[in-house]
């Protein structure tokens, strides 16, 4: 009959579809707990909301970065007023610069959409500007963070550059290099998405080619803590950072000693450990 009362043997047919359905999203789940596990694995960089460890770091705000021995920290301003010579007379800080030994890694935090990252974006505004503006070649590789941007760019060698560099650096650049007046700059670009935030790592230096080097500055990137905050903010604006309280006394101190003010637009003190 096509209309009737169900039989009881469509029953346990029915219950055994429930028990499939139950078994399929046990396993779903299962599956994101693993790879949110593995995620957890890996580190940070970490968002200041999630469960991270417990590490010495410095608060520059939007950005909470470890301390190890060895680290450098600059703080590169962006002028936001100008004399009428063009002089800067007052900025605000953009980015935070980690240096060790030989290397260096650049740090900047920005706004992004709740549910979609931007690096892969990025990525790709990033690899035709240094093909199409600079002049550059790039390739992109799999690295601890995922997809990152390998650029190869001529770096200018004017009189004045060279007049600026130390002589044991400038003893190091060959010759043909000096004669064409430009010398290649491998620059490395890793990208992080959080949960509404985006960093950026631009790596320089040893650490390109130093497994050593970069190890220092790869543990100092996923000890970074993101402070994203309740604002809204349109994505790709900078997240406010601010200079550590341990790093105003150094400038402080430092001024005292030479009887110079502070100027955040002239290299500052170096923070190498903080008790």
């Amino acid at each position: 009959m096509a209309f009737g009362r169900r039989r009881r043997d469509d029953e346990p047919a029915k219950g055994a579809e429930n028990a499939a359905e139950e078994a399929v999203e046990a396993a779903e789940a299962e599956a994101e707990e693993a790879t949110s596990d593995e995620e957890g694995a890996k580190g940070g960089p970490w968002d200041s909301e999630d469960s991270h460890p417990e590490l010495q770091r410095l608060d520059f705000g939007a950005m909470q970065i470890p301390v190890a021995p060895g680290l450098g920290f600059q703080v590169n301003f962006e002028a936001t007023q100008v004399d009428e010579e063009g002089n800067p007379l007052d900025g605000r800080p953009v980015a935070v610069l980690v240096q060790y030994e030989e290397s260096a890694m650049q740090l900047q935090v920005f706004a992004a959409p709740k549910r979609s990252g931007i690096w892969a974006e990025v990525r790709r505004e990033t690899a035709q500007d240094i093909t199409e503006n600079a002049g550059g070649q790039v390739q992109e590789v799999e690295g601890p963070f995922g997809d990152e941007l390998l650029a190869m760019v001529p770096a200018a060698l004017t009189e004045e550059v060279l007049a600026e560099m130390p002589d044991e650096v400038k003893e190091q650049i060959p010759a043909e290099f000096i004669e064409q007046g430009w010398a290649p700059q491998i620059i490395r670009f890793v990208g992080v998405d959080g949960p509404r935030w985006f960093l950026q790592a631009v790596v320089q230096g040893a650490a390109i080619e130093d497994e050593e080097q970069w190890q220092v500055l790869e543990d100092v990137l996923s000890g970074v803590v993101v402070v994203r905050g309740e604002s809204p903010m349109p994505p790709r604006e900078l997240l406010e950072l601010q200079i550590p309280k341990e790093f105003q006394e150094a400038a402080e101190d430092e001024g005292e000693e030479n009887g110079e003010t502070f100027d955040p637009f002239e290299r500052g003190p170096e923070i190498t450990e903080v008790r």
